[in-house]
């Protein structure tokens, strides 16, 4: 009897090694025979996968945004008792990825990005990420302040996490001196400390 394969964990898997190699070298680093090896399948297992390199990240950068989208809410979900300030406090420091394990994960994300700036098909994903990402922002921000405007301060609040963590990454910023400048914000945002 032939082995079954479960095509969806395979792609994940590759995923995870398109992750790991961008990781080390970029983008511009990952190849359709290195993606293999670091999965450990064969060429023809990824090639079957994904009929295309473009294909296969596009995929990745999906999984990509789908972690950080799982780790937000589950970060959410475990105090449903705080207050929506906290909970903001606690979703921007999570999408800025400024904790040391969240490092490579940047990297990812920033290789990614800048991908996306000639890519259409992965600056469509990263639209829709920063969309989602943006609407939860402006749902907490509404609860937790009389702002008329809370889309436009979820959008600065948005960029500003993606600047945090592009200053830490080439070392311009500590995390430390980030999460202050990320506090400093959201004070000026309602007037206390939220993080």
């Amino acid at each position: 009897m032939p082995r079954q394969v479960d095509h969806e964990s395979r792609r994940r898997r590759i995923a995870d090694a398109v992750c790991r190699l961008a990781d080390e070298s970029g983008l511009e680093g990952v190849t359709l025979r290195d993606v293999a090896a670091r999965a450990e399948v064969s060429m023809g297992a990824v090639q079957r996968c994904f009929r295309t390199k473009e294909e296969m990240l596009v995929f990745a950068l999906t999984h990509i945004g789908e972690q950080i989208t799982a780790r937000v809410t589950t970060r959410l979900a475990s105090s449903p008792a705080q207050s929506a300030r906290t909970t903001l406090g606690h979703a921007a420091t999570e999408v800025a990825l400024l904790q040391e394990q969240r490092r490579a994960e940047a990297r990812v994300w920033l290789a990614f990005a800048a991908q996306a700036a000639v890519t259409p098909r992965l600056a469509a994903i990263l639209r829709a990420s920063y969309t989602e990402l943006q609407d939860l922002f402006a749902r907490l921000i509404a609860e937790a302040t009389e702002t008329a405007t809370p889309q436009r301060a979820a959008r600065a609040l948005l960029a500003l996490t993606d600047g945090l963590t592009t200053h830490v990454l080439i070392g311009h910023l500590s995390p430390t001196e980030a999460l202050d400048v990320l506090d400093d914000h959201l004070t000026h945002l309602w007037g206390e400390s939220t993080t």
